[in-house]
């Protein structure tokens, strides 16, 4: 017989305090920390606990006794429930403050980081409609909000067009309006539901059983006006999937690139998958400063173009090139930051995993006439070697762009044996950064650092620094 599960206890009247890592916010209970999401510092509320550790506990706020003047009204009905945009409730103003303390407390607390210069966050212009790719979920499986379940209606439809819930792979958010991306993404969503809704053998997928026919949907916009829609699907139809297709194409004879995909295996990811032209060109064009960027359904391109932007020039500003600099650009993706900098140096390698990106990257360079680049696709840490260095040249600067995850210490151990003037290190995890930075502190002094909010109302943040090679006294 299975043991009834304790009844976590309710913490009345706790007064949160701080703001911590994943965008939760902090309160002290006695000795106890207790993360909660969804909530300000000031603000006084009972919290019902989730999970209870030694140490420190998760819970939710059940009820607000005093709400924070460190507050904002949330502009999106789904807050709170939708897995994104989950600081919406603080202004903007404070949003970049507490990520601006956050780059810092790692780089000082996780990395032990001496730091000569900490520039101010750059903020972002536009705070909403501010991402270029969006991907949509079809699911016969719709999330209830815990208001729809309290009313006991018994919903005849449970399709949903939308984003999957945190922690449920098969359940997903219906989205009535998404204020990440421009106003054509939530019309193209709404009218492609909408038929499928109205028309016969237009099943929405399930995840969990593996049946049904239209599985995602995948929205690009660039800021040349090209827009890029992919729909995914399960099996072959050719007469509704060209029906369905037809509909959209001439519904928004805005998009110039209409694609599909046949996806029939268990996971929605189609990095592996063919993509097929329906309709216009099989890419889009991104520009930047007059350079061209082709990016492909398959393509990583910042999904935040304008803060790309910002963050290259502060990447190409650390780099300090004079046009006669060797560069090394490592996780160069698309060569987006390689061909940025290209001008400025004499000649720039790119290295990346993927071996579609760096196409993609050697296609950029020949769009915009570039010659002095050279690219290579494998693992970082097999394919930058002391041979590959002493192959190629050792670079004056390199530029350094990884995952989450940080550096391999093998790669970091080849960039001390490269030894270059300096490093320019951009990261998405400031707490790995500061890790990796840490292991380059044998050599390298930390000269500037500059955060940088690519994603508004979310507690992301990317991070710029500038490490130059110490000086040994003589």
């Amino acid at each position: 017989m299975a043991r009834n599960k304790k009844q976590l206890p309710l913490l009345e009247k706790v007064t949160i305090t701080d703001v911590a890592a994943e965008g939760k916010a902090i309160a002290r209970v006695n000795d106890m920390v207790v993360f909660v999401p969804f909530v300000a510092p000031g603000d006084v509320i009972d919290i019902q606990l989730t999970r209870k550790k030694h140490s420190y506990a998760e819970g939710k706020a059940v009820h607000f006794h005093e709400y924070s003047p460190q507050r904002a009204v949330p502009f999106c009905e789904h807050f709170g429930v939708c897995g994104g945009c989950k600081w919406q409730h603080l202004p903007y103003e404070e949003q970049i403050r507490y990520k601006h303390k956050q780059v810092i407390d790692n780089l000082t607390r996780i990395g032990k980081i001496e730091m000569e210069e900490v520039l101010p966050i750059k903020g972002s212009k536009h705070t909403t409609f501010y991402r270029n790719k969006l991907e949509f979920t079809f699911s016969n499986k719709k999330w209830l909000t815990e208001e729809e379940v309290k009313t006991g209606t018994k919903f005849d439809c449970m399709n949903a067009v939308g984003f999957h819930i945190p922690g449920m792979f098969d359940k997903v958010l219906d989205i009535h309006k998404c204020w990440l991306q421009n106003e054509i993404s939530n019309r193209i969503r709404l009218a492609v539901k909408d038929y499928c809704l109205t028309h016969e053998g237009y099943p929405f997928f399930d995840l969990r059983n593996q049946e049904g026919f239209v599985r995602t949907l995948m929205i690009r916009t660039a800021s040349t006006g090209d827009l890029m829609v992919v729909l995914v699907f399960f099996y072959e139809d050719t007469e509704r999937r060209e029906a369905l297709l037809s509909y959209v194409a001439e519904q928004f004879p805005e998009i110039t690139s209409l694609m599909y995909v046949i996806n029939e295996k268990c996971n929605d990811t189609i990095t592996d998958q063919e993509v097929i032209v329906f309709r216009g060109k099989d890419h889009i064009i991104e520009e930047m400063e007059g350079l061209q960027f082709k990016v492909g359904p398959k393509s990583f391109y910042q999904t935040n173009s304008e803060q790309a932007y910002e963050l290259y020039k502060v990447a190409r500003e650390f780099a300090g090139l004079t046009g006669n600099e060797m560069v090394y650009d490592l996780y160069t993706g698309t060569g987006t930051i390689a061909n940025f900098v290209s001008r400025q140096a004499k000649k720039v390698i790119g290295i990346e995993y993927v071996p579609e990106a760096i196409e993609d990257a050697k296609v950029n360079s020949a769009l915009n006439k570039i010659e002095n680049t050279l690219f290579y696709a494998g693992d970082m840490k097999d394919i930058l070697t002391q041979d590959f260095i002493n192959q190629h040249g050792r670079p004056d600067v390199i530029i350094t762009d990884p995952p989450r995850a940080g550096m391999h210490d093998d790669v970091i151990n080849t960039i001390l044996f490269a030894e270059p003037e300096r490093i320019v290190y951009v990261s998405c995890n400031p707490a790995t950064q500061a890790r990796d930075l840490s292991l380059l502190s044998v050599k390298y002094a930390v000269k500037k650092v500059q955060p940088v909010d690519m994603f508004p109302h979310t507690h992301h943040v990317e991070n710029v620094v500038l490490l130059e090679k110490r000086r040994v006294e003589s």
